[in-house]
């Protein structure tokens, strides 16, 4: 059950934006700047701009929401667990125990989400049949369920917002089928249902959610191509679920679209180089990946914790499968010295490993291999974990 309320995540940015009824020209205007800086990365610039936003039109449910959603992907960013391979395989589910956030920061997304809410629940009394206002409130209580979720790590705490997000945009397209935007919470909630097992399926249905892989893929969908303020979100939902597809063609697509839209994010050629290393094409990874690497090498902006680890590890990975071994072994050791995620640095180990069992080193493979081992088995990396005690053996 708790990869249900995990799957918030996939939302992202997703909770940044709406379609409210009530705000006025400029407010509009300085949320529409701040989704963009988000999506640039410019955090600091977009959390700025929201409170903009807030003070151009109090009444405004989206700008609140947009600045708690600013607010809590900058504290997601501190942590470094903002990358595809985070919801794909077991990583996310660290079995440490979450920092806690900087207390202004959790205070001020507190402050603003409810206020978000209370504001759309204001106008949801008015007229319950207001589609935004339902919109609005589902999309507060998914936000709150992925910050419950990532930032406290209490999966299980997350479950009523997160019914009540699926429940609210369910409304939603009930009451005007024509706003696909809905979708991409549904959809969400409806994929990943889909994939569980039985037993967790059930709990699932009983707690108030849909299943349907298909059905929930396509509103996903649907919502990547309707002309709506979260249709970005939508295709940042559909890069990861097409990497856990195996779809590597159509993640690519959409990261290419991605990539031409918001040019100063890093994260976006980051995964462009790492799915075309799931889809084993690890020339063009390693082109990739060098050339975003270059391109940032002088962007003065902080970077995402381990987010250095993170590109000398996929590019090592590529020169690796490459035969590059210099090349490779060079990015690796440097990307084991920087500061990172234990499932990161275990995985750098773990290919320096297999390329020093290839040169007939033993105890160096030995050495790479243990630690590898006790690594991605601190942060729930349990399949590289085996597979280097299988090597090792």
């Amino acid at each position: 059950m708790s990869r249900v309320i995990r799957c918030g995540v996939l939302l992202a940015v997703g909770q940044l934006l709406a379609q409210p009824a009530l705000a006025n020209r400029e407010s509009d205007a300085l949320r529409a700047r701040g989704a963009l800086e988000t999506y640039n990365m410019d955090r600091d610039r977009a959390i700025d701009t929201y409170r903009q936003a807030v003070a151009a039109d109090p009444e405004d449910a989206a700008a609140y929401r947009g600045l708690a959603s600013a607010l809590w992907l900058s504290i997601t960013f501190r942590r470094g667990n903002m990358t595809i391979d985070d919801y794909i395989g077991r990583v996310s589910r660290t079995k440490t125990p979450p920092v806690p956030p900087p207390p202004e920061a959790a205070a001020a997304f507190r402050d603003a989400l409810d206020k978000a809410l209370a504001l759309a629940r204001k106008r949801l009394a008015a007229d319950p049949r207001n589609v935004d206002a339902h919109y609005q409130v589902g999309a507060v209580s998914g936000l709150r369920a992925s910050y419950i979720a990532t930032i406290d790590g209490r999966a299980s705490g997350a479950l009523g917002a997160a019914r009540d997000a699926y429940e609210e945009h369910e409304r939603v397209l009930a009451l005007d089928s024509r706003r696909k935007d809905a979708g991409l919470i549904v959809g969400t909630y409806r994929y990943i249902v889909s994939t569980l097992a039985l037993p967790a399926r059930w709990v699932a249905y009983v707690a108030g959610f849909g299943g349907g892989r298909d059905r929930g893929l396509r509103m996903i969908e649907e919502a990547a191509n309707y002309a709506g303020e979260n249709q970005v979100d939508a295709r940042l939902a559909l890069v990861l679920i097409y990497n856990r597809e195996r779809r590597y063609d159509d993640a690519l697509k959409q990261l290419g679209v991605l990539k031409d839209q918001f040019p100063r994010n890093r994260l976006v050629w980051l995964e462009s180089g790492a799915t075309n290393l799931r889809a084993g094409r690890p020339a063009e990874a390693v082109r990739i990946l060098a050339e975003g690497m270059s391109r940032f090498a002088s962007d003065p902006r902080p970077r995402m914790f381990g987010e250095e680890a993170l590109w000398l590890y996929k590019r090592g990975a590529g020169h690796a499968a490459l035969g590059h071994t210099a090349d490779a072994e060079q990015d690796l050791r440097q990307a084991v010295s920087s500061e990172g995620r234990p499932w990161v640095l275990g995985r750098s180990h773990f290919e320096l490993g297999k390329l020093a069992l290839k040169a007939g080193r033993t105890a160096d493979a030995r050495r790479e291999l243990q630690a590898a081992a006790v690594l991605c088995d601190g942060d729930n990396d349990g399949a590289t974990a085996d597979e280097a005690r299988r090597l090792l053996k």
